[in-house]
């Protein structure tokens, strides 16, 4: 008898102890959807891996603010630069995956960078997870408004005149515009010297001052430049011309049948990223592009918007690494 209680005061325990696990279960459960319906509830850190000031940058803020006016959220612009924007993207790729940190990366840390560097710290197809394209926009090679090159075919002239004493700089190593300039170089049969930059605003300020004799870089970050007359515009990098540029000839236009390089911007975070974050996210950054203001905003900085979903943009990103790995190895291209 006595036994026969104490296996019926076990059972009940054991009941009751299944159903505390269950309950507690349930509640962590219960929370977890709670929190991620809530997503986000607090500020989210976007980090640019360039200066303040260049076409990344402001790319960056124009639809931030627009994702942060539509949804009430906050959104803090971290500027991050260095090492070709490794730094920034690795800094994302490394930070919790609860979509509090993302990156806008572009076609140089994302596509670029895992062939041209040998020890990349993040892998772009392993460690990070994409959101969404954003932008694109074409590059732009200037010269100051005093030079005396006037078209692409005088600095291919001096450049044969005297080899490498022609300078040209980028936003950094890795960088779109470097890699389109070295492509060029190569199409040409000529050799500038390369002065790579932490970011872009530096470079536009010795090209103005004379310390540098060409600059390449994206459309946003030299139009104001151009429109105020201290830069010369010798070529776009885009198979068009670009629609704010109307008088200035793509490279291909110049001479260079089938020359096309143009860079892209796009949101990523790291890589377990869950995905109805990563959906709430790409909705956000979509709808906010697509409204006529940051269409002109972006247009009037020379960049298209573009948009799409979080698997378009991965293609893309797996594309563009098989392709500018290509260029990168067929010119030679190292970091500086």
């Amino acid at each position: 008898m006595n036994t026969h209680r104490l296996n019926r005061g076990a059972s009940r325990r054991l009941a009751l102890a299944k159903l505390a696990t269950v309950a507690a279960l349930a509640t962590v459960f219960s929370g977890a959807a709670l929190a991620q319906a809530a997503f986000p509830s607090r500020p989210i850190k976007l980090i640019v891996p360039f200066p303040a000031g260049g076409g990344t940058d402001i790319i960056a803020r124009e639809v931030a603010n627009k994702v942060a006016t539509q949804q009430g959220w906050t959104i803090i612009i971290d500027n991050k630069p260095g090492s070709g924007g490794n730094l920034g993207v690795d800094a994302a790729a490394k930070a919790p995956a609860d979509g509090y940190t993302l990156a806008l990366g572009q076609t140089s840390n994302l596509a670029i960078n895992p062939t041209l560097y040998p020890k990349l710290p993040y892998n772009p197809e392993k460690d990070l997870a994409p959101v969404g394209s954003v932008a694109s926009a074409a590059l732009v090679l200037v010269v100051a408004a005093d030079s005396p090159y006037k078209t692409l075919a005088d600095i291919v002239a001096a450049a044969k005149a005297k080899p490498e004493t022609l300078n040209y700089a980028s936003s950094g190593s890795g960088t779109v515009a470097h890699l389109a300039t070295e492509l060029f170089q190569k199409n040409a049969g000529v050799k500038f010297t390369h002065v790579p930059y932490k970011g872009a605003a530096q470079g536009a300020t010795d090209l103005i001052g004379g310390q540098i004799q060409m600059y390449m870089s994206s459309v946003p970050t030299l139009i104001g430049h151009i429109r105020s007359g201290k830069m010369r515009a010798i070529a776009v990098t885009s198979q068009k011309r670009v629609a704010d540029l109307p008088s200035v000839p793509t490279v291909a236009e110049s001479g260079y049948k089938g020359f096309d390089a143009v860079t892209w911007f796009g949101v990523v975070g790291p890589a377990a990223l869950p995905k109805d974050v990563v959906a709430k996210l790409n909705a956000a950054f979509n709808k906010a592009i697509e409204t006529p203001e940051v269409k002109k905003k972006l247009d009037d900085q020379g960049a298209d918007v573009t948009g799409g979903t979080p698997e378009q943009f991965g293609k893309l990103i797996r594309e563009d690494i098989v392709r500018w790995g290509r260029v990168v190895k067929e010119s030679g291209a190292k970091v500086d």
